[in-house]
């Protein structure tokens, strides 16, 4: 989850000593930057995986400063992905031109072209202009062509996620958030949803508003931080993002979710056939509205995927976040869902209005 709130913290020595050093190369190698070693930090807040820091330099011209962004991975957080996977996507990103280039590696973590755009807001993705860029944006990363295996990881990644949840959570725990009631919900969803045919693309999966920027001069949108992105179905990545329209992370409870927020239904529709028609050809209201069908039912995995990784969160980050009170949230959405988007299709329990589960 992506970071956008600054917060000014001039104590370098937060910093890796080998990361400072790379800083101050890069600064020296520019040429208009008055003394690499005057370097400034910022914290920029809100981020949840990685400590995120924006660094910059004053120059030869005034009021002119160099800027980098600079990231610290978080601790305990190869869990939920492969971080070698993610820096050939970040590398094969940036030299396709999608995202920001990748200036210097340190052993955790990296330093990054500083992009001159604005992050978006929670209000931002309910504009209608620019959410009618982020889906053309979207359109064009699901279609882009990545090296090696194709392979749908969703449900593999929802396996490995319950296990390490169930392997971290006290019996209590894993009692209260109806861990093996999920365990058997994987299966159902998972051939409830290969039935028909699924369009796959390269999914970003974590489509919230802190990873999408806008330069406001030219319009054009950039998505960032790739931790979780893999093949998988498009109907997913796009509910994913329907469902971080209850976020807001920045605020004084950046934990609350407000699912009255939710697009509706107008606006689902407008999202999609944006969507569909980003290479130009318009598309029939059918083929909108089975996409739209598929990504209503998307949101439950939505709902499964962020709910265990609340769980795990808990236990092994330390960012300050009441992941625990995330996790029932997503997985009350869950319950509460599922009996109106699946009905008694393969129901291993029964679902009740409170977002409980019993067996």
């Amino acid at each position: 989850m992506g970071a956008v709130e600054n917060a000014l913290d001039n104590k370098e020595h937060r910093l890796p000593g080998e990361a400072v050093e790379i800083l101050k190369s890069l600064a020296a190698n520019w040429g208009d930057v008055l003394d690499p070693n005057e370097l400034q930090v910022i914290r920029l807040k809100g981020a949840m995986t990685n400590q995120v820091f924006q660094i910059k330099w004053p120059t030869k011209t005034e009021d002119v400063s160099r800027k980098v962004i600079f990231r610290i991975y978080g601790e305990g957080v190869e869990v939920f992905f492969d971080r070698d996977d993610e820096i050939r996507t970040f590398e094969f990103m940036s030299k396709h031109g999608q995202g920001p280039r990748l200036l210097g590696r340190f052993p955790n973590g990296r330093i990054e072209e500083f992009i001159h755009a604005r992050t978006l807001s929670a209000s931002d993705l309910r504009d209608t202009e620019i959410s009618s860029l982020i889906a053309s944006k979207m359109k064009e990363f699901h279609d882009l062509d990545m090296p090696g295996q194709k392979n749908v990881r969703l449900w593999e990644r929802l396996r490995n996620w319950l296990r390490v949840a169930k392997s971290l959570s006290l019996p209590e725990e894993a009692e209260a958030f109806c861990l093996d009631n999920i365990e058997e919900e994987i299966p159902i969803l998972e051939e409830e949803f290969s039935r028909a045919y699924q369009c796959i693309g390269f999914c970003h999966n974590d489509l919230q508003y802190g990873n999408i920027m806008i330069d406001e001069e030219t319009n054009s949108i950039t998505i960032i931080d790739y931790e979780y992105a893999s093949y998988n179905p498009v109907a997913f990545d796009i509910a994913n993002h329907f469902c971080e329209m209850a976020a807001d992370y920045h605020t004084e409870t950046p934990h609350i979710l407000d699912f009255n927020k939710y697009p509706g239904l107008e606006e689902r529709q407008r999202f999609v056939r944006t969507y569909l028609s980003f290479s130009g050809n318009e598309r029939s209201e059918n083929e909108v509205e089975l996409l739209l069908q598929d990504v209503e039912k998307y949101t439950l995995v939505s709902h499964l995927f962020w709910g265990l990784w609340g769980i795990i969160s808990e236990h092994v980050n330390e960012i300050d976040f009441a992941f625990i009170e995330y996790a029932r949230q997503r997985f009350q959405q869950y319950w509460s869902r599922r009996p109106a988007l699946l009905g008694s299709v393969g129901a291993s329990s029964e679902s009740v209005t409170d977002g409980s589960c019993a067996t």
